[in-house]
């Protein structure tokens, strides 16, 4: 039996990979008992690890601040990517569709305070062409593989894969740390 959590569902979590269960979380209260209430910009996602095959992200990722000071300095997008690493089984999927940058969608709405662009993904969080995801400079402790990133109108919709930290690489001060070479 598959289970999908949507992240900042709304009245209703949507269920874009046919999961047999669908949970959601939103900001606001609701009387549907598969919608938790939780603010994830400062709150763990509330359920336990490895529970769900899917994420689902629909116009949300934008909503979490890159930055807050609580009275510490915190990084929520960070903090919010190793929550979904945490829940998402192995193998598991995320799924993200947010209004991007260069698009006006992406800075038109005020409560809009992370935007993303092609690339964030993969650099950050993902396996692009860099010798390290950037995101672990800021805290970010999951391995990710990036499945594909394309353009539906302003939206960038990313798709990452949890793989296991032993099959991402060692890092040390922000860079790949390569095994010794044995002759």
């Amino acid at each position: 039996m598959t289970k999908s959590l949507d992240l900042g569902c709304g009245a209703s979590p949507k269920n874009p990979f046919n999961a047999d269960e669908v949970f959601g979380i939103d900001l606001r209260a609701s009387l549907d008992r598969r919608i938790q209430m939780a603010d994830l910009s400062v709150e763990a996602i509330p359920h336990p690890d490895g529970s769900f095959e899917f994420v689902t992200a629909f116009d949300f990722i934008e909503h979490i601040p890159r930055v807050l000071y609580m009275p510490q300095r915190r990084n929520p997008f960070i903090e919010l990517m190793n929550e979904v690493y945490r829940v998402l089984k192995l193998n598991g999927t995320f799924f993200s569709m947010t209004p991007a940058y260069p698009n006006a969608a992406a800075f038109i709405d005020p409560t809009h305070v992370n935007i993303v662009a092609e690339g964030t993904f993969p650099l950050y969080f993902g396996d692009a062409d860099s010798s390290s995801p950037w995101g672990i400079i800021y805290g970010f402790k999951g391995a990710f593989h990036t499945v594909s990133e394309t353009w539906q109108g302003p939206h960038l919709l990313t798709v990452l894969q949890k793989i296991p930290l032993a099959e991402a690489p060692s890092y040390k001060n922000g860079h790949a740390v390569l095994p010794p070479c044995n002759p």
